[in-house]
């Protein structure tokens, strides 16, 4: 944790949530499976902080195999009983049964092209690089956002409004929404130079 640099206003002084900023937000991400992953997280998140998923993402990575497609489809309604008597997670059993949705829109699509290809189609495989002085003046959706939570949706696919595609962009790397004073924007233009495939 770089304790004297100055970072994003939004992480406060919760380390997890600092060593999550410096660490992963904003970071490029190309590989599929991991992409599912931020994309059934930030759903879960809807209604509530990203600092309570960050908290209970361990066991939601534990429960739900993996983030692994293949075997979430093959959730049965015992197993999804057994996970809304989880406290480790959030009980929610439309995002629960929306994941099951989710993961086999998740396999059309990556039997049709892949679903980093898909995701990253839309931005020509290009992080879009912003320039905000303000979190204040950061967007909450865009014309984009709403475009991709749109063919999910035609796909499928639940949890997946404008705003929390948005939310996905922004932390794997599809948008660079560190703040212009933030140390970690510059790197993150230069993550984004390197981690293209």
């Amino acid at each position: 944790m770089n304790d004297t640099a100055t970072r994003c206003t939004w992480p406060g002084e919760d380390e997890l949530y600092i060593a999550y900023h410096d660490e992963e937000w904003g970071v490029p991400i190309y590989e599929d499976q991991a992409l599912f992953e931020k994309l059934i997280l930030d759903g879960f998140q809807a209604g509530l902080s990203w600092i309570t998923i960050l908290r209970k993402r361990d066991r939601f990575i534990e429960v739900f195999e993996g983030f692994d497609p293949e075997k979430i489809v093959r959730f049965t309604p015992e197993k999804i009983e057994t996970l809304m008597q989880d406290t480790g997670i959030v009980r929610n059993r439309l995002k629960i049964e929306g994941t099951v949705k989710n993961a086999r829109g998740y396999l059309a699509i990556q039997e049709e092209t892949g679903f980093s290809n898909y995701l990253w189609g839309f931005l020509d495989g290009e992080p879009l690089q912003n320039n905000f002085a303000s979190f204040s003046d950061i967007p909450a959706q865009t014309e984009l956002s709403q475009r991709i939570s749109k063919d999910l949706k035609s796909r499928g696919f639940t949890f997946v409004g404008p705003t929390i595609v948005y939310a996905f962009m922004q932390a794997v790397g599809m948008i660079n929404d560190h703040t212009t004073d933030c140390f970690r924007h510059k790197e993150c233009v230069a993550l984004a130079r390197k981690s293209k495939p």
